[in-house]
């Protein structure tokens, strides 16, 4: 107990001056701070309208990468999963068929590939791991929404468009990727 009271410091409790008592001084200071933020630029954007401008090594939300002839590039390793420091990714790789083989030239493929982006922290570890490119950190952000099974992506979510169906979008989708690969 003699140790805690010898720590202990005194208050200084003398009375206040009149000039304290009518806090002129304090008033005068909080609309001094007030009047100087009036006149600064104003730091808010109009979201839909304004983007805000990012960095060139953004990370987003994920893209899983198609080859030119519009195959899926991801073999289903798991490097990913298990680069994956917050666990966001889970994957179950299934083997092709005896007739796909000639199709496609891995024989493993993801049959589900997701991302919980509640969990996922955008660190790119994923990005890098990937020995086949297949997964890559897009420039746009993850979106709102109202639920948390929303935020689960499926592989069906993830994929850029098939070049054979939609080929507009499908060198969009390239371009950005490469745009993004050549600013690295």
């Amino acid at each position: 107990m003699q140790a805690l009271t010898q720590r202990a410091k005194a208050v200084d409790r003398r009375p206040m001056n009149w000039l304290e008592k009518i806090y002129l001084w304090n008033i005068f200071k909080g609309m001094l701070i007030t009047f100087k933020h009036i006149f600064k630029k104003k730091v808010t954007i109009q979201y839909p309208e304004q983007k805000r401008p990012f960095s060139p090594v953004f990370r987003g939300l994920h893209v899983l990468n198609r080859d030119e002839e519009g195959r899926e590039r991801c073999t289903a390793c798991g490097l990913c999963a298990l680069a994956c420091p917050a666990e966001a990714i889970t994957m179950e790789a299934a083997e092709r068929l005896p007739g796909e083989e000639n199709l496609y030239r891995e024989e493993k493929y993801a049959a589900r590939y997701e991302i919980n982006m509640l969990r996922c922290i955008f660190c790119g570890l994923c990005e890098e791991a990937c020995p086949k490119d297949a997964v890559y950190l897009s420039e746009t952000f993850a979106p709102a929404n109202y639920s948390r099974k929303s935020f689960i992506y499926g592989k069906q979510d993830l994929l850029i468009p098939d070049p054979k169906t939609e080929p507009e979008a499908f060198d969009i989708a390239r371009g950005l990727i490469e745009k993004k690969k050549k600013s690295k």
